[in-house]
C-alpha cells in the first residue's frame, strides 16, 4: 500500500489526498510536522516539507505537483488535467494560481498566524497579516464567481486539479472562519458542490487538537 507523508494545513496535502480518494487510491497516511525536521524525514524529502508519496517498492515522489502528475499518469480515472492539450494548459495555469498565489496571499498568512505561532510558540498573532489576507482572499473568490459564471467546474466543463487545488486551499482558511462567503454567492455555490462530495467530506471531518473549526465548516449547505 502507499504511505502518504501529510500535514493537517498543507493545502497540498490535502490536495494529493482528495485527488487520491476520487481515484479509489488506497494509501496510508502518515501525520508529518515540518518543523520537527526528523532526520528520517529529510532523508525522504531532504526540502523538508510535504506531502510525500511513497511507493511500494520505496520509489519516493515528494511535491505537490510532482505528485499529482505521477498519480494521474498511473492512473488517470478520472481525468483531473484534462482531456486535450489546451483543456491541459487551462487546468495548470489555475493549480499554478491556487498553489501559489492564492498559496501566498492568503493561506500561508493565515496559517502563520493562527497555526503555526501556536504550536511553534513565535510570540503574539500579527493582526496586520490577517486584515491583509482578508483583503487578499476578496478578489480570488471574484475570479472564482467569473469562472464559474462562465463554465460548469473552474477549468471547464470536468471537476478538475482546477477545482481541487482551490477548494483545498480555501479549506484552510475556512477552518477559521476567514473566508468572506456571504459576498461572493456564486463561490459559495461551488464551493458548496465540493463540500458536498464524498473525498472532501472525509478531510473535513479530520480532528486536530487544540483547534476548533468554525462551526459551519463541515457543512455542505453552511
Amino acid at each position: 500500500m502507499l504511505k502518504f507523508y501529510h500535514y493537517w494545513f498543507s493545502p497540498g496535502s490535502r490536495k494529493i489526498r482528495m485527488a487520491m480518494l476520487e481515484k479509489g487510491i488506497e494509501f496510508e497516511m502518515v501525520l508529518e510536522l515540518p518543523w520537527k525536521r526528523r532526520h528520517e524525514f529529510l532523508m525522504l524529502n531532504p526540502a523538508g516539507t510535504v506531502p510525500v508519496l511513497i511507493e511500494e517498492d520505496d520509489t519516493v515522489i515528494s511535491g505537490t505537483t510532482a505528485i499529482s502528475e505521477y498519480i494521474e499518469e498511473i492512473n488517470n480515472q478520472p481525468n483531473f488535467l484534462g482531456t486535450d492539450a489546451k483543456c491541459r494548459a487551462e487546468v495548470r495555469r489555475l493549480v499554478e494560481w491556487f498553489d501559489v498565489k492564492f498559496f501566498e496571499e492568503v493561506t500561508n498568512l493565515i496559517i502563520n498566524e493562527k497555526v503555526m505561532k501556536l504550536f511553534l510558540k513565535r510570540g503574539n498573532t500579527e493582526a496586520a497579516n490577517i486584515r491583509y489576507a482578508a483583503q487578499n482572499i476578496k478578489p480570488h473568490l471574484k475570479y472564482i464567481e467569473y469562472l464559474t459564471d462562465r463554465r460548469n467546474w473552474l477549468g471547464g466543463n470536468d471537476f478538475s486539479y482546477a477545482d481541487i487545488s482551490a477548494a483545498t486551499q480555501i479549506s484552510c482558511v475556512d477552518y477559521f472562519g476567514d473566508v468572506p462567503w456571504d459576498g461572493y454567492p456564486k463561490a459559495r455555490e461551488w464551493y458548496a458542490r465540493i463540500k458536498s462530495r464524498p473525498s472532501m467530506q472525509k478531510i473535513l471531518k479530520d480532528t486536530i487538537s487544540g483547534l476548533t473549526p468554525a462551526a459551519y465548516y463541515r457543512d455542505p449547505d453552511f
